[in-house]
């Protein structure tokens, strides 16, 4: 009986968050068309808001440590869930993603991404595509920002192992920017898959920078283990003993 109210209680969650996505999305719209600035306060409040409700309707607090950047930089994050992402962009300032190109066919994605820089690819471009994105900044085009990647390109569950992939050190050596780090354990409460959201505190923690210039081998081994361990961390401190 527990487990099913818990999950009544999820799904009401997940349908009024679309439904609030939709209704912020077109409150903000006509705004947007006039400063991309805009865009970043329809992310920030919407994201918000989800955080708060998922609070009072399902149980899961949410905790960000660590220092989100406000600087030009590279944030690699391990991505568990969709809850990561939306921790992600409650916290950083002026947040990028690099999105497949079918998600941006979206007109919410397409609009508001457009408008913020986002970085649409499809297999194989990529380099051409990270090139244009610094070409825009350089121009004026858009601003300066945080441009978030996820190293395994893809959600892992916890317990779950996955490559590191070799894009993001080539991203890194092309950008020639920091990098920060991302550990989480935001998928032991919102899966990767399924309505059911388990209560408890879910936690993104951002972690110390890797400087910009390190041989590509180095940075990736670094990389990998610091978002590893660390979110190993977080995890066996929620009690996961996977």
């Amino acid at each position: 009986m527990r487990y099913a109210f818990q999950w009544l209680r999820s799904l009401i969650f997940a349908a009024q968050m679309y439904v609030m996505l939709v209704v912020f999305a077109v409150a903000f719209f006509p705004f947007a068309l006039f400063s991309p600035n805009i865009v970043y306060v329809f992310l920030h409040s919407y994201t918000r808001y989800v955080r708060w409700t998922l609070s009072w309707m399902t149980g899961i607090k949410t905790e960000i440590r660590g220092n989100a950047p406000d600087y030009e930089c590279l944030v690699a994050s391990k991505h568990q869930s969709f809850l990561d992402v939306f921790l992600i962009l409650s916290a950083v300032p002026r947040v990028r993603f690099i999105i497949k190109r079918e998600l941006h066919i979206l007109p919410i994605f397409h609009y508001f991404g457009n408008r913020i820089g986002n970085v649409p690819v499809k297999r194989g471009d990529r380099g051409k595509a990270i090139k244009k994105m610094m070409a825009d900044v350089q121009s004026g085009k858009i601003e300066a920002g945080q441009l978030v990647i996820y190293p395994q390109g893809t959600r892992v569950a916890p317990g779950v192992s996955a490559p590191y992939k070799i894009g993001v050190g080539l991203i890194y050596e092309q950008t020639g920017q920091d990098c920060v780090p991302v550990a989480t354990n935001v998928g032991l409460f919102w899966p990767k898959r399924g309505v059911y959201r388990k209560p408890g505190v879910a936690v993104i923690e951002f972690l110390p920078p890797i400087k910009s210039g390190k041989p590509r081998e180095e940075f990736m081994k670094e990389l990998e283990q610091v978002i590893e361990q660390n979110s190993d961390r977080l995890m066996a401190e929620a009690g996961f003993k996977g």
